[in-house]
C-alpha cells in the first residue's frame, strides 16, 4: 500500500507538462522571528504536453532575498526554485520520471534533496542520511511505530489514513537513528491514490542540523492528479552556508 507507491510522487510529475498557474509566497526569518527576506510572486506555465515555459509577473520582493543579477542568496529559495520554476523553454520526456535531473556536484545535491524532501520513505543519496529516510526497511522499522485508520478527507472522499511515527525512545533528533519523525498518508480506498501527506524531516549531523515541516495536499484534473498546495515550515544549518529559518506556500490552479 504504501511502500510501493509512487502517485505522490507523480504529481509533481505531472506538473510538469500542464498549463498552471500558481502563487509563490517564500518567507526567511532571523534567530529572533522577524522577516528579513521575503518573495511573492504569481507564475503563469504553459506547456504542449512535452515541452513547458514559465512567466512570473507581479513579482513582490523584500530585504535581501537575492544577491547581484539576481541570484539566489538563500538555500531554500534555490531549492525553490529547482523544484517549481522553469528558466526558458524545457523539453522532456514524461514518461521519465525521475528527480535525477543532475549528474554530478550542486545539482545532484539539489536533486537529492528534492527526494529527501519530496518523496519521503524512499532511499535518498545524501551523506549520512539516505539510508535513514528508507523507513520500511527491516533495519529501520524497530524505530517506528505504524498504524492504518479510516478518515474522510476534506473532498468528502473515504480514505486510509497511514501514520509512521518515530517511537517515544528514539524522538530525540540528536541521537541520530531517526531522519523522518512524523509521516501521515492519506489514500483514497477505492483507488489508494495519495491524496494529502504531512510530515516532519529532522537531522543533526556533520554535514546537516535541519528540522523541516511539509504540508501538501493534490487535486485531480481530468484523470491526473496534481498538486494543490504545497507549505513548508524549516530551518537548515549546512556546510558553506548560513542557518536558515524560512517557510514557503505554493497555491496551484488548473
Amino acid at each position: 500500500l504504501v511502500r510501493e507507491d509512487d502517485s505522490f510522487f507523480r504529481a509533481f510529475h505531472n506538473l510538469r507538462f500542464t498549463n498552471a498557474n500558481f502563487k509563490n509566497d517564500i518567507q526567511l526569518f532571523d534567530k529572533k522571528g522577524k522577516i528579513k527576506a521575503s518573495y511573492q510572486s504569481y507564475a503563469q506555465q504553459t506547456s504542449d504536453g512535452r515541452c513547458r515555459e514559465m512567466q512570473n509577473i507581479d513579482e513582490q520582493v523584500k530585504g535581501n532575498y537575492f544577491k547581484r543579477k539576481k541570484k539566489y542568496r538563500y538555500y531554500t529559495a534555490t531549492l525553490y526554485d529547482r523544484v517549481f520554476f522553469t528558466k526558458g523553454k524545457v523539453c522532456e520526456d514524461p514518461t521519465a520520471a525521475t528527480w535525477q535531473e543532475g549528474k554530478s556536484g550542486i545539482e545532484k545535491h539539489i536533486s537529492e534533496l528534492k527526494k529527501l524532501i519530496f518523496s519521503p520513505g524512499e532511499k535518498a543519496d545524501v551523506p549520512l542520511i539516505g539510508n535513514k529516510t528508507a523507513i520500511f526497511e527491516p533495519k529501520m522499522r524497530q524505530f517506528y511505530d505504524y498504524s492504518i485508520s479510516s478518515k474522510t478527507y476534506l473532498n468528502g472522499a473515504d480514505c486510509y489514513v497511514f501514520t509512521a511515527k518515530v517511537k517515544d525512545e528514539f524522538q530525540n533528533k540528536k541521537e541520530g537513528k531517526t531522519i523522518i519523525k512524523y509521516l501521515e498518508t492519506y489514500f483514497e480506498k477505492e483507488t489508494f491514490q495519495v491524496l494529502a501527506r504531512n510530515y516532519q524531516l529532522a537531522a543533526s549531523t556533520t554535514f546537516y542540523d535541519f528540522d523541516v515541516t511539509m504540508r501538501v495536499k493534490l487535486t485531480k484534473v481530468g484523470d491526473k492528479y496534481f498538486p494543490e498546495t504545497v507549505e513548508y515550515d524549516g530551518r537548515w544549518d549546512i556546510p558553506l552556508k548560513k542557518p536558515e529559518i524560512a517557510t514557503f506556500k505554493a497555491e496551484f490552479e488548473y
